[in-house]
């Protein structure tokens, strides 16, 4: 793995681990077996256990499928089948060619720039209270989902079994409409914060490229994977500073803005658009189209 494919990976950890939400499914998973019926409800707002009912009439309610425990014996290691081992041809000596440059080695810690990052801070912040507004909008939906399961089990021997039949299927479908509209307001947090996130790792890489070459670095390291080294040979300090001072702010998608749909309205550049060009490299030079009046895409950057 290259510096730079490193450094971005990084990067990715350092912001994202603060405002990645968990899947739809995990979460699913993990309030099925606590008795939540596959919504997301934090430990400290959980229910207390209702003591046990008089005998009523039960409104029959779809569980879901418990997954069936194997009950064959675990397997034994196969032991590895011989294969045919054709020979190879030998590959002849090479001349000597010219050594390299000497190393002047400097060293970086990511996570810390990212840590001293304005922008990445901005993005945090930012995404962080949308991701606790969605957890308190689905805990919200949950208690009312409940409420009303809660009066259709206590009227359920005034109902007809048509009737009951008619309710509960309006409650499945009011619980599924739900859980879509919740995955797909996750989805776009998750893509808005690629979008910052993006943007800083691109700056980043830049920046460290500059600051190397104004000390006459060649190599550069990550300081985790370092055990020793002297004075003047970190730059995140200074690397941080530079990126303050030339992203002091990221874009970020407005709320109400799906990150996909504004990709599609071309009114700036995608990760499409980068992709194709790393693949076919920089075209011929374009032709500077006439000045016309953008519409500037919904976002919260700061504006000096």
């Amino acid at each position: 793995m290259s510096f730079f494919s490193a450094a971005r990976f990084m990067a990715a950890s350092a912001l994202l681990a603060s405002v990645s939400l968990p899947s739809l499914a995990q979460a699913q998973s993990a309030q099925n077996s606590s008795g939540n019926g596959g919504w997301f409800v934090p430990k400290t707002a959980q229910p207390a256990a209702a003591p046990a009912p008089h005998p009523v009439r039960r409104v029959p309610v779809a569980q879901q499928p418990m997954a069936q425990e194997a009950d064959e014996p675990m397997q034994q290691p196969e032991t590895p089948p011989v294969l045919p081992q054709p020979p190879i041809p030998d590959s002849p000596d090479l001349p000597k060619g010219a050594p390299p440059p000497a190393a002047l080695l400097g060293v970086i810690s990511i996570p810390t720039v990212m840590r001293l990052s304005s922008a990445a801070a901005e993005a945090q912040r930012v995404l962080g209270e949308r991701r606790d507004k969605l957890a308190a909008a689905a805990q919200k939906e949950q208690a009312g989902w409940r409420a009303e399961q809660q009066k259709l089990q206590e009227s359920a021997r005034t109902l007809t079994s048509e009737q009951i039949q008619l309710r509960e299927r309006h409650l499945q479908e009011r619980r599924a409409k739900a859980q879509r509209d919740f995955a797909n307001r996750a989805r776009i947090i998750q893509e808005a914060a690629n979008v910052s996130l993006n943007q800083i790792e691109r700056e980043l890489v830049r920046i460290v490229r500059q600051v190397a070459a104004s000390h006459s670095m060649n190599l550069v390291l990550h300081s985790e994977q370092v055990a020793l080294h002297v004075d003047g040979q970190d730059i995140t300090e200074e690397t941080a500073k530079v990126l303050n001072k030339v992203l002091p702010h990221v874009f970020i998608p407005a709320e109400d803005v799906d990150p996909e749909v504004l990709a599609k309205s071309g009114k700036m550049p995608t990760t499409a658009d980068e992709d194709t060009t790393s693949q076919v490299g920089p075209g011929p030079a374009a032709q500077p189209a006439p000045a016309q009046p953008a519409e500037a895409p919904a976002s919260i950057l700061r504006k000096h």
